[in-house]
């Protein structure tokens, strides 16, 4: 039987989190104040056990980095790698000795933490194959292969079909070196281009497998919890129902790991993993992680009629395409009990909107839903991003001047991140507008200075935007819903 050892790094750098910015949320420990890591299930990881589950013979465990900080109550190390040897000293896993150990890195937050964990598990387990997969992988994989010799392989674009054949494979070292799937040094060496292998028909993924998480500690999600309706204690179950997005906005790189074409769950499918979520885990609330969960109204409003059915609250963290929240879908949307949405927005420029970032969205839409989601009480949390390539100041100013006239309940402001993969990133690297720090950087960390701002006049005013429109002009005080506000 295959040993298999998943690892998530740390999804902020060890300097964000023992010393967070004045515009980041924090974490209280009996030790201090440090930043708050982001503590989504992994779905990609709960997919792969569940299709290796279903077609090889494995043994599969998981070590989430992120949960491991979440729940420290003091924390005392110098730095991340002390972190990761006392931890796996202390547990044991020398003892595990698995056979392949598979890192998952989704963002390049997550980047030096994925090439130290790497590091450290080579020299536990040198017999081991070390592979690594998701965004960073997929998009950085010649940076990687320069800066570490700790990897035997990175997979190309999603791994449920790359990784099977890799477990089933007798001679894998062999196997790396020809499948298209796999990246290795020599393959770099050699130019040879890549290949995704994707499963197109996504019923043929088993129900994911949850069974490999800490239910209980997933349950401490900051994401969830910065939505006012949701207690502290909530327990969400993450889930996908469909894969790709045909949008090319500027500011994406899911396209580089997914694709654009759409693939889907069936409904029935759907359905039943629903029902199982509830019955045998005693689910409440669903966290879509779809990146275009209305690429058709039809099939959206059927998941939200069998949500309905279940009795299962949703919330949507990757937003909604606002084109297709008319007023049927919303009043939908609230008969099935949903009472938040996150709007991406983005901008409250025309201009931003259509001839930088690419996004099929007219500020008339924007202003329709705001105004459709207040009638129906429908809290909104609307997403703004500032600071790209080509963005002026004017711009910016532009955009405050329409976001102080929506009644959208929250806005959440943040700066633009170079997703690597992104047709931003290559901009900035084309112009040479990234500061040397971009690899760590988050939604809170500017790093783009262009001719028109500085990394420094981003971060501030998305800042005083903060402050601006969910303070000094708050919708809910400014039309005297007070009873609206948040506990």
């Amino acid at each position: 039987m295959e040993k298999i050892l998943f690892i998530i790094p740390p999804s902020l750098t060890y300097d964000r989190f023992v010393s967070p910015g004045f515009n980041e949320r924090v974490t209280v420990k009996k030790s201090g104040r440090y930043g708050s890591p982001i503590t989504d299930m992994p779905i990609g990881i709960i997919s792969l056990s569940a299709y290796l589950k279903k077609h090889a013979e494995v043994e599969i465990k998981l070590i989430d980095f992120n949960i491991l900080l979440n729940k420290l109550d003091i924390f005392k190390y110098n730095s991340f790698v002390s972190l990761y040897r006392e931890f796996l000293a202390a547990n044991d896993w020398d003892q595990y000795v698995p056979d392949i150990i598979g890192i998952s890195t989704l963002f390049t937050t997550g980047y030096f933490n994925m090439i130290d964990i790497a590091d450290v598990m080579r020299d536990m387990f040198p017999k081991s194959l070390v592979i690594a997969g998701g965004g960073v992988p997929t998009n950085m994989y010649k940076r990687i292969f320069k800066e570490s010799t700790s990897f035997d392989a990175l997979c190309f674009g999603e791994g449920e079909k790359p990784l099977l054949e890799l477990v089933a494979a007798n001679d894998k070292r062999q196997f790396l070196r020809t499948h298209q799937s796999w990246i290795t040094s020599n393959k770099i060496a050699c130019q040879e281009s890549f290949k995704y292998d994707f499963i197109h028909d996504l019923d043929e993924i088993p129900f994911y497998d949850y069974s490999i998480l800490d239910l209980e500690a997933y349950g401490l999600s900051p994401t969830l919890t910065n939505y006012a309706s949701y207690e502290c204690n909530s327990h969400p179950f993450h889930f996908a129902t469909s894969r790709g997005c045909p949008f090319r906005c500027c500011f994406c790189a899911s396209h580089t790991v997914h694709g654009r074409k759409m693939r889907y769950y069936s409904i029935n499918r759907v359905r039943e993993d629903f029902i199982r979520l509830k019955e045998e885990y005693g689910a409440k609330i669903i966290g879509f992680q779809d990146d275009h969960l209305i690429a058709s109204k039809k099939r959206a409003n059927e998941i939200i009629v069998i949500a309905k059915e279940l009795k299962l609250k949703l919330y949507f963290q990757n937003g909604i395409a606002m084109h297709a929240l008319d007023r049927k879908m919303l009043e939908a949307m609230k008969s099935a009990g949903i009472t938040e949405l996150v709007l991406p927005i983005e901008s409250g420029s025309n201009r931003v909107l259509r001839d930088i970032m690419n996004k099929p969205l007219d500020l008339s839409i924007v202003k329709r839903v705001v105004d459709d989601c207040r009638k129906l009480e429908i809290d909104t949390y609307a997403n703004i991003l500032i600071g790209l390539p080509g963005e002026t100041k004017q711009d910016i100013e532009d955009s405050r001047v329409f976001l102080k006239s929506l009644d959208s309940t929250w806005f959440r402001v943040v700066v633009a991140t170079p997703l690597v993969g992104s047709e931003m990133f290559e901009t900035c690297i084309e112009k040479k507008y990234l500061s040397s720090n971009f690899i760590g950087c988050d939604f809170k960390n500017a790093v783009i200075t262009t001719e028109e701002f500085t990394a420094k006049y981003i971060e501030q005013t998305a800042y005083s935007l903060n402050l601006e429109l969910n303070f000094v002009e708050n919708s809910d005080f400014r039309l005297k819903n007070y009873h609206c506000c948040p506990k």
